[in-house]
């Protein structure tokens, strides 16, 4: 490659950097590889080829999004290889909610400075989450931008596309009085509500590697841990169990986010006496003395997926989550009437 600017560095852009970072991250992009892929790296599009052998009438099914401000964590603690996780996280949950297989993923990386090490660190984390996804990382865009982000700083967002076959694309239409609600665990904050973190913790002046009982680890630590994706055990439970919808804890917490996944006339009834909330929700609510209504309209408060399945069919399907490694229990059932009550 003999693609050089000595003008177009002069104004902050290294071309010769971003080679150097492709080359960096090939390894990472590699373990992503499924049969499908049909290009490498640096192509103008990436290719891939479905397998529709045991679907008669596939829809794709595309999902975007970012990692947010919990990047800022990221910069003051200068670790970079674990925000890719979440980044695919955001986008492959909210695909699995339509019972959709993610096939593939792309990235988008728009730093202040070119540096080829962090990239390849950040790439590193978004081949991870794809194969925690089984989905296939098949290219992407790193954008240096000089003069529009700081030097160390950066943002990271993603796209994803997967197929199910129509037939089986969940309808909430099914949903019935007397269901059962099921959580499946998270790790954490995952990667919503970080504004409000960020103010609470009053993160530019604390010092986040401070070891902390409370949570067996550091605050940095507990605020960076990445989001839990979950495609693999709800593709195992969609196999055996009839769901009949799927929520994503993200933004807007359990106030937003399960009332999408219901029926009309038909309401969420939580028990709030069920829920394992993790230490550091609990911390976050303590320290920026917040009400506990908006914890759960901000936060995922431990509960990162939430499946609704038949009454009758809810042990069965804790027991298939389970066998993922999931911290999986009921946590309430499907009633007349219309939102959520936690109560």
């Amino acid at each position: 490659m003999n693609s050089f600017s000595d003008s177009y560095k002069a104004a902050g852009v290294d071309v010769t950097a971003g080679y150097k970072a492709v080359e960096l991250m090939k390894e990472h992009v590699a373990r992503t590889m499924l049969p499908g892929v049909l290009s490498g790296l640096g192509g103008f599009g990436g290719l891939f080829a479905l397998d529709l052998e045991e679907i008669r009438h596939p829809v794709l099914v595309a999902g975007t999004d970012g990692v947010g401000t919990k990047l800022k964590i990221a910069f003051l603690l200068d670790k970079h290889d674990t925000v890719g996780i979440d980044c695919v996280a955001m986008c492959v949950n909210d695909i699995i909610c339509s019972g959709a297989k993610p096939q593939i993923f792309l990235d988008y990386v728009a730093v202040g400075k070119n540096v080829p090490e962090r990239v390849a660190q950040i790439v590193s984390g978004v081949a991870e989450g794809c194969v925690q996804a089984g989905c296939a990382l098949i290219g992407g865009e790193t954008a240096e931008m000089p003069g529009f982000y700081p030097e160390d700083e950066y943002d990271l967002a993603g796209f994803s596309v997967g197929v199910v076959d129509k037939e089986k694309i969940l309808d909430q239409n099914t949903m019935e009085a007397g269901d059962a609600i099921i959580a499946l665990g998270s790790s954490g904050v995952h990667s919503n509500g970080f504004s409000l973190v960020r103010k609470v913790f009053d993160v530019e002046k604390r010092d986040l590697s401070m070891y902390s009982d409370e949570l067996g680890m550091t605050v940095g630590e507990a605020l960076l841990t990445p989001t839990k994706i979950y495609v693999k055990p709800i593709l195992g439970l969609l196999e055996s169990v009839p769901v009949r919808a799927i929520a994503h804890i993200t933004g807007g917490g359990f106030y937003e986010n399960i009332p999408r996944s219901l029926k009309a006339g038909l309401m969420a009834s939580i028990e709030e006496a069920s829920l394992q909330v993790l230490p550091i929700f609990k911390m976050i609510q303590a320290v920026g003395q917040i009400p506990l209504r908006d914890m759960y309209n901000t936060f995922n408060m431990g509960v990162g997926m939430c499946v609704i399945v038949p009454g009758s069919q809810a042990d069965k399907a804790v027991e298939i989550l389970r066998s993922y490694g999931e911290n999986a229990y009921v946590i309430g059932e499907v009633r007349p009437g219309e939102g959520i009550e936690i109560k």
